[in-house]
């Protein structure tokens, strides 16, 4: 093998698990840190450098950088990132003070933005300080897209949400709430330098059984239900539902109906538990709150009665046979999924879209066929979540900047990374380098007899400090990088002895495959990279699998040469008017 160039940005950075899984690569190990410091203030900050709403994200984010988290390697549980994210939320100061200062000479250009979810509110965020006037238009009496139409209060209370949003609307964003644009035709003459539509993916998806039309007033789309229910249109579950889906909408409605009054709610799902897209900890707390979830049942027809929904068919899928089977019910919430929907957008304007009703969209510079048009977020890719659309915006500001300038948008700005020393004295880090035994922590949570209640109590009441701390102190530091220098080395093999896993080995060189399973323990996972010096004076080579690392610093406190350093790798990925 070659040596490994960790001069390569990305190097370092796919090591840092947690960050390279994170769609906006928020440096969480960072933040982590900080909040074992109690310096909850810089560590949300960071959060909101990149994520841009860390007490929204740390109630209710799809959580991608928990799976990957090196600390499952070390026993079966992730750091809670996500929860330890809100730690920093709820226990911050004051943070206006050190949000950007936005220009009072504007630089001439006009953006628009089309709904005013996360992905529409992170283009703003980035756009404002380089002196862009934004108009935001949204159907909604507020901002935040389908954060606030649907995702249910005791998940996320009300004034995180309005907060959080606030911090960037008050940068200078000229709001047009309570406005639907009805004709992108009309919209274009308004003549914006650049549009951003935003607008989510907001048709459920429905299901065309026989009963259907004849039992309507019982059957509802499970978007539009969560978002009557949200703006206190709908205040009453059936007291037996129904739910079908098996994906976070499902979870969210199965446990919004149990609040307003569902004595008996079931999930259907066509397949088995283990297979459902809802996030693991959502199906957790449904069954926390005695909602079962019956598997392998395929929806046939819905059962009107003298013009009453009575209840439901399914095919019984576990069965050889696959006999029909009758499930009692007077309501029903179908969340089989969601689509993209602009029937605003008149053909004539000239978007191309694929067959599915997705715009077609570049995924770097997520413009469309129309150089001025940008898209993101669900509107861009269909449904995903808050992170994917934060990071989308992201993506998105960078190119409308670079478009409203007249630059190549494919000449992107890259991260910033910097290398930093860690060492204090011979065998005394900056870092705790010390590797916490603590199992992961169990987040103190409201009883279901009295959440189940009142829809508007939180559910979740998160870390206290206590808590906070000894959950951060589990982190295993991923992005404090063991440096090896060739020339300090003298191939004692003082660090293969002291490894804790073993990642650590001096042997002949040879191909990729050959390496790593010659390594004492084989190299099986693929998608970390071996660590691979140049030539030692012995001809052999020191070759690391960062895959079995913990980044303890016990091979550099035992060096007798300083050949092994821990050197801080921070990433932080290209903004908006970066070059």
């Amino acid at each position: 093998m070659n040596p490994t160039d960790i001069n390569d940005p990305e190097y370092f950075h796919k090591v840092i698990d947690c960050q390279y899984a994170c769609p906006s690569h928020t440096p969480v190990p960072e933040y982590i840190r900080l909040i074992a410091e109690k310096r909850y203030t810089d560590a949300y900050m960071i959060n909101w450098e990149s994520n841009v709403f860390p007490g929204i994200l740390g109630r209710v984010c799809d959580r991608p950088c928990e799976p990957a988290c090196r600390r499952i390697r070390v026993e079966n549980k992730a750091v809670a990132i996500c929860r330890l994210k809100r730690v920093c939320a709820d226990n911050r100061d004051e943070i206006r003070e050190r949000l950007p200062k936005i220009p009072s000479q504007k630089n001439g250009k006009k953006i628009a933005l089309i709904g005013g979810g996360p992905a529409s509110l992170t283009v703003a965020r980035d756009l404002l300080p380089l002196g862009y006037s934004i108009d935001l238009y949204d159907d909604q009496e507020a901002g935040g897209g389908f954060i606030r139409s649907q995702v249910p209060s005791f998940r996320l209370p009300k004034k995180v949400l309005d907060e959080e949003v606030g911090y960037i609307l008050d940068l200078g964003v000229n709001t047009h709430f309570n406005t639907y644009i009805s004709s992108m035709k009309d919209f274009l003459k308004k003549d914006y330098d650049a549009i951003f539509i935003g607008t989510g993916a907001p048709r459920g998806k429905d299901l065309d059984l026989p009963g259907r039309k004849e039992g309507d007033s019982s059957i509802h789309i499970g978007i539009l239900w969560l978002a009557g229910v949200q703006y206190g249109h709908n205040k009453k579950a059936g007291r037996t539902t129904l739910v079908i889906g098996g994906g976070n909408t499902a979870m969210d409605c199965c446990r919004t109906a149990r609040r307003l009054g569902g004595e008996n709610v079931k999930v259907i799902i066509r397949g088995s538990r283990d297979r459902m897209k809802a996030s693991e900890w959502e199906v957790e707390d449904a069954l926390r709150e005695d909602i079962p979830i019956i598997e392998h049942l395929s929806p046939v027809g819905f059962v009107v009665e003298n013009g009453r929904l009575t209840g439901m068919n399914f095919q019984d899928l576990s069965r050889e046979e696959k006999p029909e089977v009758f499930m009692a019910c007077d309501e029903v919430l179908l969340a089989i999924g969601q689509e993209n929907a602009f029937p605003w957008i008149e053909p004539e304007v000239g978007l191309i879209f694929d067959t599915k009703g997705r715009p077609q969209v570049d995924k770097t510079t997520f413009q469309s066929n129309i150089d001025r048009i940008f898209f993101g977020g669900d509107a861009a890719f269909g449904p995903k979540n808050v992170i994917t659309a934060v990071a989308h915006g992201h993506g998105a500001a960078i190119s409308i900047d670079l478009f409203c300038r007249g630059k190549n948008l494919n000449d992107r700005p890259g991260p910033k990374i910097f290398l930093d020393g860690q060492r204090m004295g011979y065998k005394d880090w900056i870092y705790n380098s010390s590797v916490s035994s603590d199992q992961r922590q169990d987040v103190p949570m409201v009883s279901t007899v009295k959440s189940i209640k009142d829809r508007l109590m939180e559910v979740e009441l998160g870390f206290d400090q206590k808590l906070g701390k000894k959950e951060a102190l589990r982190c295993l530091n991923c992005d404090v990088q063991t440096v090896f220098t060739v020339a300090e080395c003298i191939e004692c093999d003082a660090c293969v002895d002291v490894c804790p896993t073993t990642c650590i080995n001096f042997l002949t060189n040879m191909d990729e495959a050959n390496l790593r399973q010659a390594l004492s323990i084989p190299a099986k996972n693929q998608s970390q990279a071996l660590y691979v010096s140049a030539p030692l004076p012995t001809g052999r080579v020191m070759a690391k699998d960062e895959n079995l690392c913990l980044h303890c610093g016990l091979c550099a406190e035992r060096c007798p040469t300083t050949a092994w350093d821990m050197l801080k790798f921070s990433y932080n990925s290209a903004r908006a008017g970066e070059k």
